[in-house]
């Protein structure tokens, strides 16, 4: 079976997850590259990727973990070859599935980094203070992530439509393509109704643009590697430590404040765009807090020790 072949079966693979489970760019990009690492194995042990047995997957994955591969990357790898695997067989290209026997690595539970809402506030009231059409589109980012727990994919990919004054939800497009509706507060949509005053500045000699956030880049809305080092630049001149703000570490900001006020876990989920609870669950050492504090504050035997 000749190379030019298995790319083929590779492309069609990937074809098949972006049109039946609406896949995004970035997963089948991950999945792209995991399915050459294996092949790049395959090639170092004289082996094809299609004829490989359960046996070279399971040294494929010893390597990872002997390499020292976070448990998380492992079980992304593993996931990309046993779904290509079971195309493989379910085409007929192979009369077996060598991937079933193998099991995910476990993955170690951290609880995600969050800032406090004061180290939030301190962000929004430092970007704020930059005026420049720069300065109003971060501010206008900065509180649309913090108001609504977006993905910074869907934070960046916003069409322009999307923050009108007569809605109070954006309708955001994520996962798999299902659609959710968020709740967006009132000094989100002023934000973003300064920063659109200046949105001209950013078409970069385009007559319009469909995104909210248009760029120069090949998408033709703002990066996710932009939106992370400017968010890096304004905690630096909040005096906050920059490797502690990202957009995602914003995302677990907004659902355990949310939580940390007596925010629904379910609420909480459908807004974050989690198909499983136990995704969201991760946010409930918030509640353990809460509910130790609230025991210490009015249980009558205040002299138990927490």
């Amino acid at each position: 079976m000749t190379k030019v072949f298995q790319s083929c079966l590779v492309e069609t693979f990937l074809e098949m997850l972006v049109a039946e489970r609406g896949l995004s760019a970035n997963t089948i990009e991950a999945y792209k590259r995991d399915l050459t690492d294996f092949a790049d194995f395959c090639d170092s042990r004289g082996i094809k990727v299609v004829d490989a047995t359960a046996q070279d997957l399971s040294l494929y994955m010893s390597k990872l973990g002997g390499d020292g591969m976070s448990a998380s990357t492992q079980a992304r790898r593993l996931s990309a070859l046993k779904q290509y695997y079971k195309f493989l067989h379910a085409e007929t290209v192979r009369k077996d599935d060598p991937s079933t026997i193998l099991r995910s690595p476990k993955k170690a539970q951290h609880l995600p980094k969050i800032l406090s809402e004061e180290q939030v506030t301190l962000l929004l009231e430092t970007a704020a203070v930059d005026e420049s059409p720069k300065g109003l589109r971060l501010t206008a980012l900065l509180e649309v992530l913090y108001a609504t727990g977006l993905r910074v994919s869907e934070l960046i990919s916003l069409p322009l439509i999307s923050v009108m004054d007569d809605r109070d939800v954006l309708i955001v497009q994520g996962k798999g393509n299902k659609e959710r509706m968020v709740p967006i507060g009132r000094p989100a949509k002023q934000a973003v109704n300064a920063y659109k005053t200046v949105r001209g500045n950013f078409l970069n000699g385009l007559s319009k643009s469909s995104w909210l956030f248009p760029s120069n880049s090949k998408t033709g809305h703002m990066t996710r590697q932009r939106l992370g080092q400017q968010l890096k630049e304004l905690a630096l001149k909040a005096g906050i430590d920059p490797t502690k703000v990202s957009p995602h570490v914003l995302r677990h900001a907004f659902a355990s404040h949310l939580l940390a006020n007596g925010a629904d876990l379910r609420a909480v989920q459908q807004m974050l765009g989690h198909s499983d609870l136990t995704t969201t669950q991760i946010y409930t050492h918030v509640l353990d807090e809460r509910l130790t504090k609230v025991v210490k504050d009015f249980h009558p035997l205040t002299q138990t020790s927490f």
